[in-house]
């Protein structure tokens, strides 16, 4: 049995960019934990595929809801047809992302660089604007997925990190402005972790994960369930003391010295 403050028993929760990866990872634990769940994303397929699997896995409701976030009037719809259907919302996992190619900002296409700011940084805002006459009627609250691309940035995917930067900055502004309603506002940042597609990439041999983690403390790259779980919390009363913070999920501090030192 779960101890009282991290089951969500009763409670309504969106997860964008739930199909997939750290996002279905993310529906099926809070799923679990008790939640009913409304995945969105762009491949109506996926998500049912994933929907269903979450279905039989936790007995819970979960909701299919085909969507493209980069769409104001889809975030509305969204938001609209999951509290019709689920009854209300408690918590928005704001998940979708990704980058558009990897290449210097130099040559970087600028309808690429508008994509990937959209996509990373004002989808967040588009959900959760969307959400908010809802989670101020049930004091809820949103967990946003940045990355460690946004706290230290990373070459090749400047739009990207910037987006997620400014995620980071959207989390601590969402929560000054909208903890007086008893809204919380947190974010996970991940680090190199083992989705589907990190997978295919490792095999295809674009890197070798074992050689790009060996500057990490934990020496490996982290699970889906690993970074689930820190969003979980977040969105747990677990959490309910702390808003406007990221948390890094990313194996650790990536610093240098001036000697070798053992465990």
């Amino acid at each position: 049995m779960l101890p009282e403050e991290f089951d969500l028993s009763g409670r309504v929760a969106i997860v964008t960019g739930g199909g997939t990866g750290i996002g279905k990872a993310t529906a099926r634990l809070l799923a679990r934990r008790g939640a009913d769940v409304a995945i969105a994303g762009r491949k109506a397929d996926v998500l049912e595929a994933a929907a269903e699997e979450i279905r039989q896995e936790s007995g819970k409701r979960c909701l299919a809801v085909p969507t493209d976030v980069r769409k104001p009037e889809h975030c509305q719809a969204l938001m609209e047809r999951a509290a019709s259907e689920l009854g209300r919302i408690d918590i928005l996992i704001n998940n979708a992302g990704g980058a558009h190619g990897h290449i210097g900002l130099s040559k970087i296409d600028l309808a690429k660089w508008d994509r990937d700011i959209q996509l990373n940084l004002s989808a967040a805002q588009y959900c959760a604007q969307a959400a908010l006459p809802h989670l101020k009627k049930s004091k809820g609250c949103i967990v946003n997925i940045s990355s460690l691309a946004g706290v230290h940035g990373t070459q090749g995917v400047g739009a990207y990190s910037a987006a997620k930067a400014g995620l980071q900055m959207l989390t601590r502004v969402m929560a000054a402005e909208w903890g007086p309603a008893g809204i919380r506002v947190n974010c996970v940042a991940p680090g190199m972790t083992a989705t589907e597609q990190a997978r295919k990439n490792w095999e295809k041999g674009f890197y070798d994960p074992i050689e790009a983690t060996k500057t990490f403390p934990l020496r490996r790259p982290g699970e889906m369930d690993e970074v689930a779980q820190a969003i979980a919390f977040f969105a747990s009363d677990a959490a309910s003391y702390i808003t406007g913070e990221t948390i890094a999920v990313g194996g650790g501090p990536q610093i240098g010295g001036l000697v070798d030192v053992d465990a």
